[in-house]
């Protein structure tokens, strides 16, 4: 097999393909998992027991050793706020740098320790569903969606929640450097949220310093003045990728799966009659149309594919969202079946880079999606969902509920 042979054109931000991707992937699962994606030009991995595999073979990795951020290359002026905050940032970085990173941080997201959040993030729920307008279709995800995990990692890193909206806004701008094709307006737009970010983060962590709270951002600060294992840059880092990450992923995890239980059809509190059910809904739901669908590593020394052997420094894109519905792995995989036996996605990646924060998001989703549905059992579309143009980030423009 070749390259041409095994070649796959389709634009990602078709508008096709953008409300359905499965179409694609059960395309691939068919001819072949691997494929080359011309418009991205790099492998493509879609196969569920190879992307479970590459995720943790640390012959991969997300650290690029041989250009941007890390090392400088030309053309990336315009960029250097960004890349100097991506630089130090856990999710780029690899051993030993990311285990020491990792270590100062994962305390917090231990599945004991968000546990105690659980009240915290019900009542705000219920705050949120008191405020709604009263007979009148709402779109869930400025209302409910956002507001839960964006304060919730607010407060646990110790960041004033008052900034939401900048917070909001720098985000995502710097989450638009993840789209494809991406024009150099929305790299600069990235470049100046990044320096604003940046900015902000400096002045409250000097502020924060002398407060003495009990929260992440004073733990790493204290980490930080001794001197001995966090630089500066290192923790503006970690700080806006713990804000970013922390409610990014979840805000669309709680509309896909919102859009995907209204699907069904029926009572939605089924679905979450016990909180052994509410677990197994949120697992389903993040198998069946997860929030963020390519995660790409460099290869650090060749690696035999199948079709093809990646060289170093080539990259490949793991197919999370394709992963999930292989058929090779789940029975019925486009079928939506809380409690499958075979439930193993691999929406949270897999191996080092496994996502921190995954017991929170499964707990914030647990918990705010059990108070919608009981609170709200009669939701209903009020306008046809689609899916915003990020085929990364896989999630809806908006949810007009009522």
């Amino acid at each position: 097999m070749t390259r041409h042979t095994l070649s796959v054109s389709q634009d990602p931000r078709e508008p096709g393909f953008i409300q359905d991707p499965y179409r694609l992937y059960a395309e691939m699962h068919r001819a072949s998992p691997v494929f080359f994606w011309e418009d991205y030009g790099m492998w493509c991995v879609a196969g569920y027991d190879q992307v479970n595999a590459l995720l943790r073979d640390r012959r991969l990795g997300r650290e690029n050793r041989w250009g941007a951020p890390l090392n400088p290359v030309e053309g990336r002026g315009h960029l250097t706020d960004f890349d100097r905050i991506e630089s130090g940032s856990l999710l780029e970085r690899e051993p030993p740098a990311h285990t020491r990173l990792r270590t100062l941080v994962n305390r917090a997201f231990v599945s004991r320790s968000v546990e105690r959040l659980r009240p915290r993030i019900s009542t705000l729920a219920n705050e949120l569903i008191d405020a709604l307008p009263a007979g009148e279709p709402f779109d869930l995800l400025p209302s409910f969606a956002t507001p839960i995990p964006l304060t919730v990692i607010c407060q646990l890193l110790g960041v004033p929640v008052h900034r939401a909206d900048d917070l909001l806004s720098w985000s995502h701008a710097m989450c638009e450097m993840y789209v494809p094709q991406r024009s150099r307006e929305t790299e600069e737009r990235a470049n100046r949220a990044s320096a604003a970010f940046g900015a902000f983060l400096t002045a409250h962590i000097e502020e924060h310093r002398h407060t003495g709270a009990d929260d992440l951002l004073s733990a790493l600060i204290a980490v930080r003045d001794t001197g001995e294992k966090l630089t500066d840059d290192e923790l503006i880092s970690t700080c806006v990728l713990l804000l970013n990450a922390g409610h990014e992923a979840t805000v669309h995890q709680t509309g896909n799966a919102v859009k995907t239980i209204l699907d069904q059809g029926g009572d939605p509190r089924r679905f979450f009659d016990t909180p052994e059910a509410a677990a197994a809904t949120v697992e389903e739901a993040l198998r069946y149309d997860a929030p963020m669908h390519m995660f790409t590593r460099y290869a650090y020394e060749a690696i035999d594919l199948g079709p093809v052997t990646l060289k170093p420094g080539e990259q490949v894109a793991l197919l999370l969202g394709a992963a999930n519905r292989d058929p090779s792995a789940f029975e019925a995989p486009d079928g939506f079946r809380p409690g499958r036996v075979d439930q193993k996605n691999v929406s949270f990646g897999a191996g080092l880079h496994f996502c921190i924060g995954a017991p929170l998001a499964r707990l914030e989703l647990q918990e705010s999606l059990s108070v919608l549905f009981s609170r709200l059992p009669t939701l209903a579309t009020k306008a046809p969902p689609r899916y915003r143009d990020s085929y990364h980030f896989h999630g809806l423009e908006s949810l007009m509920l009522g």
